[in-house]
C-alpha cells in the first residue's frame, strides 16, 4: 500500500505541469499498488485540476479516484492527529499533508508518492519522486 499525494494526481492529469513527465514515468511502480487517498487529496486534485482544466476534467478526476482508490475520510479524530503533527513541524506542512502524514503513521505505511519535498523532513517516511 502506498499514500499517492495531491501533488502526483495533479502533474499527471496536466500536461503543463513541470512533474508532468515525472508522474507518468512513475505509473508502473504505482502498477499493483493499492493506493491511499484522503478526502483532503480528493479535495486538493479536483479543485486544483478543475480550475487548471474545466470542471468536467476534475469530475473525470473524481470518479477515477471513487473507482481505482482506497478513500480515508477524515474524521475528528484524524483531524485532531493531523493536527498534531501540523504542530509537530511547526507549520511547515499544510494541514491536508499533516493529515496524510498522521494516516501514513496510523496504517504503518512508509512510502508516499509526491512531488512536494516537505514529506522529506518526516523521518520514516520515503518519497517516491522518481522512477
Amino acid at each position: 500500500m502506498i499514500l499517492v499525494d495531491s501533488s502526483f494526481f495533479i502533474a499527471l492529469v496536466d500536461r503543463r505541469d513541470q512533474w508532468h513527465a515525472a508522474a507518468k514515468s512513475l505509473l508502473p511502480l504505482l502498477a499493483g499498488e493499492t493506493i491511499l487517498i484522503s478526502d483532503l487529496i480528493v479535495a486538493e486534485s479536483v479543485t486544483i485540476i478543475g480550475r487548471r482544466s474545466g470542471g468536467k476534467t476534475g469530475e473525470q478526476l473524481y470518479h477515477y479516484f471513487m473507482d481505482n482508490c482506497d478513500l480515508v475520510v477524515t474524521d475528528e479524530k484524524i483531524l485532531n492527529g493531523g493536527m498534531q503533527v501540523f504542530l509537530r513541524f511547526d507549520g511547515t506542512l499544510s494541514v491536508s499533508d499533516a493529515v496524510s502524514v498522521f494516516i501514513m503513521k496510523k496504517r504503518n505505511i512508509d512510502r508516499i508518492c509526491s512531488f512536494d519535498s516537505d514529506f522529506d523532513k518526516v523521518e520514516g517516511i520515503v518519497r517516491v519522486h522518481k522512477p
